[in-house]
């Protein structure tokens, strides 16, 4: 993997588009104070170098009938490293979970899940996850209220 050079132009650049990700080119050339030639030569070369991910509208949850956010530990049999791919495709396909990581420390996945209420994140748990091969033990923590929730990288530091 080897990284991009980004000015504080591209940096700026990247700092609009994570807050207006719809915006036209123009609106970012007057954003960023370049042309709009310029402008879309360097947003080009960002989302072709990587930076640039993909783009997604962000949906409320609460509004769509998701009104549970639940993080999940999630912890491993020892001695199953056959079943780790097995799980990660399996947690890639599973609708409900909208994040997953690998974590250090004594338990091996954190995953960020939605489920329409406490009932439906019961059965995800019991019926789903503990199910799957190689998974040895879950807990859950119900998220309480939304504080701060964004995928923003800090343009600044």
């Amino acid at each position: 993997m080897h990284s991009i050079e980004l000015d504080r132009t591209d940096r700026r650049l990247l700092d609009v588009l994570q807050e207006h990700g719809r915006a036209s080119n123009l609106e970012l050339a007057e954003a960023i104070n370049l042309s709009p030639a310029q402008t879309l030569r360097r947003h080009r070369r960002l989302e072709e170098s990587g930076i640039i991910k993909r783009y997604e509208a962000r949906l409320d949850g609460t509004m769509l009938g998701f009104g549970v956010v639940a993080f999940i530990h999630v912890t491993m049999e020892r001695g199953h490293i056959r079943d780790l791919s097995k799980f990660k495709g399996l947690v890639t396909e599973l609708a409900q979970i909208q994040e997953c990581f690998s974590v250090t420390g004594d338990i091996d996945y954190v995953l960020k899940v939605v489920a329409r209420d406490l009932k439906s994140l019961s059965d995800f748990l019991l019926d789903t996850l503990m199910r799957i091969p190689g998974v040895s033990g879950v807990r859950s923590s119900v998220c309480l209220d939304e504080i701060k929730c964004t995928s923003a990288m800090p343009m600044d530091l």
